[in-house]
């Protein structure tokens, strides 16, 4: 039976592609925009010449190095970074030709043939870039790459590239190409304090530079494009995969052959331990944070000699709350093959109104991976208030009634809970009870796309739409996705409905001054309306029930909140994500290698600790009701709900005998057994606890690939994202 009371009629407007221009104009449109670039070069070129005297001098530096401040949101330093340098220059005889190949291939692959600028390049990559209508492609070669960190400061200008553009034709006449190799090769940064490809050897493989094979040349060569975020140390799979580009541009460009690649792929790593560097007494994780935004977009040099003044959204106080509830109750169960604790967790709390992230905890203990940026993993039920939405802004409210009865799509019956179909239920107790069959209905008759267009109009990005295994099937609806989500990037989604339907994409550094105190960036929010106030108010209102009376009521606290569990499939991951209208906040529970949590919900553990974490963080914040939201309160009975709020906040509801104009079919709500008790004596909640196992779950170096094999029959009987729904499951 289809969902009642939806007016097909309403329906949300999707993305539509961009309308095709003719040929003949779009090549004219890129011809001006190519010719305008070549010119405004060539120009540049020459009135860098006529006007400015640089000699190119490679034996010094011209700033001395200045240690950069980071700030918390009330301006008092929480943290100096400074360069704890390890250079040790090498000979390009010493230099593996693999290595030196691997550098060429990917940063420059024509750096034999250029003079210094690649005009080709910069050509193609104006052209890439107009079409792709973003920076998809750069244009630095390896000798532009070396006189910017050579000679000039960070700052994106113009005036810069035009004297960086300069330099490299200088030095292209200076030098030969084997020593300006060597120069470059002996001076780009690899994280972790390793300046050079002798340091970086050591640092990662603790071998000379010259000992190294093919797959560790391919590694080190992908580092220097973002080395907090390439580094093996803190994304092991990132760090493969940037390796396997590297192997595959190798062999594209004839340094080796195809199977050399594929051997080198297949090679196995041999890791150095890691130098556990001294750790920051509060915010490590947010502080190693903003640390890689700001070498993504400076420089190293920038931000470990500029003396940059970093001001960031993070409140100490917040940020030490929520180190609190982690430790206070996250159970020290064991410790895993690399020295880490298990289980792990994470919480972010952000401010909805303006996206200032307020806390971030990546984990406890003493590793670098910050879970709370980079572990992708499966959300479970905390997916669906995506699903929810897209109903709402589709037709649907909160009264409308889905049949909870058996489905069958091309052989995949999702299953509630309790095994059991509870017949016409609402919307609402859909959310309240998190069931799962009603949920995947409202999935397949909007559409999966629909769930997935707003998930990533809230600022979820690591949905797969393409290739195989993808996101474009129903398992999304119950939370299986390919990769999964980062709790960051969940928190940051579900402000949106705190903020009534505005996304404020994230923020966590305000502004940053240079050693002159200039002002080189000033964030401002910037929130746009991605669902209309009423959705926002209507989900809202749904998951209050959440809290008061549904699978979240371990995470009450005492005022108004709103919020979502999720537990995966064989008790992998649980999530607790809620909000009250100043603060949003997501909690992750997990071990690294995937292994399950042995009974921990959403509503069990995250839950207390939300709890925990939301009351400290707000208690000299005046409780309030979701006061801007306006919201359709008629219950699913027929009758008007007047709601209340005692002085602790908690609701209490006073119905009267005013009929609607129209009765709905009669609803039922799920048997009490689907209402789990109060975390302090954990029960089974009713959400999917064995949903869609990941695939292609990009894991952390202290999270290795799990083992895939066929998963025991499990409650909602969920497919694996990617199954081929035609086959089913036994």
């Amino acid at each position: 039976m289809a969902a009642t009371n939806v007016d097909r009629g309403v329906q949300n407007p999707q993305p539509h592609a961009p309308k095709k221009k003719s040929s003949m104009f779009l090549k004219i449109f890129i011809g001006l925009i190519i010719f305008v670039i070549v010119m405004a070069v060539g120009i540049g070129i020459g009135f860098v010449t006529a006007n400015l005297n640089v000699k190119a001098d490679l034996s010094k530096d011209i700033l001395p190095p200045a240690s950069s401040q980071i700030y918390d949101s009330a301006g008092n330093e929480i943290a100096n970074i400074h360069a704890t340098e390890n250079r040790m220059p090498v000979k390009i005889e010493q230099i593996p030709v693999n290595l030196q190949n691997a550098f060429v291939a990917i940063e420059d692959n024509r750096f034999y043939e250029h003079k210094g600028v690649d005009f080709r390049g910069l050509i193609r990559a104006a052209y890439t870039n107009i079409i792709a209508q973003e920076i998809a492609e750069g244009g630095s070669t390896i000798t532009q790459q070396l006189a910017k960190n050579a000679y000039l400061t960070q700052d994106r200008t113009y005036k810069r590239k035009i004297q960086e553009i300069f330099l490299a034709l200088q030095l292209e006449k200076q030098y030969t190409k084997q020593e300006i190799l060597e120069l470059y090769l002996n001076q780009i940064y690899f994280g972790q304090g390793a300046y050079g490809v002798q340091a970086a050897a050591k640092t990662y493989f603790g071998k000379n530079v010259e000992d190294l094979n093919l797959s560790e040349c391919a590694m080190l060569a992908g580092i220097p494009k973002s080395p907090n975020y390439y580094s093996p140390f803190n994304n092991l799979n990132a760090a493969i995969s940037r390796r396997n580009t590297v192997l595959d541009e190798m062999a594209h460009y004839g340094y080796i052959n195809r199977n050399e690649a594929i051997a080198a792929k297949n090679a196995e790593l041999a890791l150095a331990p890691p130098n556990v560097p001294e750790m920051q007494k509060d915010a490590r994780y947010f502080i190693e944070y903003v640390t890689q935004i700001l070498v993504d977009r400076y420089g190293a040099d920038a931000v470990y000699k500029e003396g940059l003044k970093v001001y960031t959204t993070i409140d100490l106080d917040m940020q030490r709350m929520a180190e609190q509830a982690l430790l206070t109750y996250l159970p020290e169960d064991y410790t895993d093959a690399n020295g880490i604790v298990q289980p792990q967790g994470a919480i972010v709390a952000i401010e909805p109104k303006t996206g200032y992230i307020r806390a971030m905890v990546g984990g406890r203990g003493t590793d670098q991976f910050n879970r709370a940026t980079m572990a992708e993993r499966q959300p479970g039920s905390a997916f669906k208030p995506f699903v929810f939405v897209a109903g709402l802004e589709n037709g649907y409210t909160p009264d409308t009634v889905i049949e909870d009865s058996p489905i069958n799509i091309d052989g995949w019956r999702p299953q509630n809970d309790s095994r059991r179909f509870s017949g016409n239920v609402t919307l609402r107790t859909v959310a309240t009870f998190s069931m799962n069959v009603p949920t995947v209905k409202i999935a397949q008759a909007l559409g999966i796309d629909k769930a997935i267009f707003y998930a990533q109009e809230m600022g979820i990005s690591t949905l797969v739409l393409s290739g195989e295994p993808n996101d474009t099937n129903l398992a999304v609806s119950l939370g299986g996705l390919t990769r999964g989500v980062t709790p960051l990037e969940i928190a940051s989604a579900y402000g949106t409905f705190a903020n009534s339907g505005v996304y404020v994409p994230h923020i966590a550094i305000t502004k940053v001054l240079d050693r002159n105190g200039k002002v080189i960036h000033e964030a401002v929010p910037e929130g746009r309306q991605v669902i209309s106030p009423e959705s926002a108010a209507n989900l809202t209102s749904m998951l209050e029930d959440v809290i008061f009376r549904g699978t979240g009521k371990g995470a009450a606290i005492g005022r108004p909140a709103a919020g979502k569990t999720g537990t995966t499939s064989n008790y992998n991951d649980a999530w607790f994500v809620g909000y009250t209208p100043d603060l949003v906040a997501s909690v992750w529970i997990g071990n690294d290698d995937n292994s399950s949590l042995d009974g921990i919900m959403g509503g069990t553990l995250p839950a207390t600790i939300w709890s925990h974490f939301m009351q400290n963080a707000l208690i000299n914040v005046p409780a309030h009701d979701f006061d801007d939201l306006v919201v359709d309160r008629r219950s699913s009975r027929g009758n008007v709900v007047n709601e209340v709020r005692d002085n602790s906040g908690r609701r209490q509801r006073d119905y009267n005998d005013e009929p609607r104009s129209s009765e709905p079919a009669p609803v039922n709500e799920p048997e009490p057994i689907h209402e789990p008790e109060p975390v302090t004596e954990p029960t089974h909640e009713p959400e999917p606890i064995h949903e869609p196992r990941p695939v292609n779950d990009p894991e952390p170096i202290h999270e290795p690939e799990p083992v895939y094999t066929e998963p025991v029959p499990s409650i909602d009987d969920a497919p694996t994202p990617g199954d081929d729904l035609s086959k089913g499951r036994d």
